[in-house]
């Protein structure tokens, strides 16, 4: 009996007449755990989609991003990593509060390779990888419950020009981004960047803020 196909996909299986492969496909490829060669890719990556959903059904995917080696590979039924300052909604982090079930989508643009991830999630303020992360808010643990692999050949081959200049590094003070730099965003921010603006640069104005983003585009 399958683990990962229901009678919807059966359905569809049988429609495009594709369920022997389906089922040698699931036999091959889908595991339990996080084996050696996924353990390697997947601590090799500097961002990831995650998917979560609300209380409510309604799904949502954010992508998440670090320097190599954010994304820690805990043991063979888990997987770690931060979740950094956004902007104010904690909709993934909201979610999983709510419900645990989330989905990971780990991609190599640069050598076409792609691997999913299922598991039940849980975050926690206080766990003891804080201590690795500058600046970050919680930790994300997943335990894994299904992992593989999929077909690389719709991935389009994409080179990385330069890490993010935002992503938290205990060695350089993080610059906070322009929408954050607004005068009237300010009143709004949490306590942690109420002056920040002040410190590096100044404040701006909405209409300085899309004249900046119109050059970056």
């Amino acid at each position: 009996m399958s683990k990962i196909y229901d009678e919807n996909h059966r359905k569809l299986q049988a429609e495009f007449e594709t369920e022997k492969l389906a089922d040698v496909v699931e036999e091959i490829i889908v595991h339990d755990e996080v084996l050696d060669e996924d353990r390697t890719f997947i601590e090799s990556r500097d961002m990831f989609f995650l998917s979560t959903i609300d209380t409510e059904g309604r799904p949502t995917v954010s992508y998440k991003g670090g320097d190599v080696g954010f994304i820690k590979v805990v043991d063979d039924k888990t997987i770690a990593f931060p979740s950094y300052d956004g902007n104010g909604m904690f909709m993934s982090m909201g979610n999983i509060s709510g419900n645990r079930s989330v989905g990971i989508l780990f991609i190599d643009f640069e050598n076409p390779h792609r691997l999913r991830l299922q598991g039940e999630a849980s975050i926690d303020r206080n766990d003891p990888l804080m201590a690795e992360y500058s600046e970050a808010d919680m930790i994300v643990r997943v335990n894994v419950s299904r992992i593989w692999r999929n077909c690389p050949r719709y991935i389009h081959k994409y080179v990385k020009e330069a890490p993010s200049t935002f992503v938290p590094r205990a060695d350089c003070e993080t610059p906070l981004p322009d929408w954050k730099k607004v005068d009237m965003i300010q009143p709004l921010l949490a306590p942690k960047d109420q002056g920040k603006a002040e410190k590096q640069g100044g404040t701006i104005t909405i209409d300085e803020l899309l004249e900046i983003e119109a050059r970056d585009d």
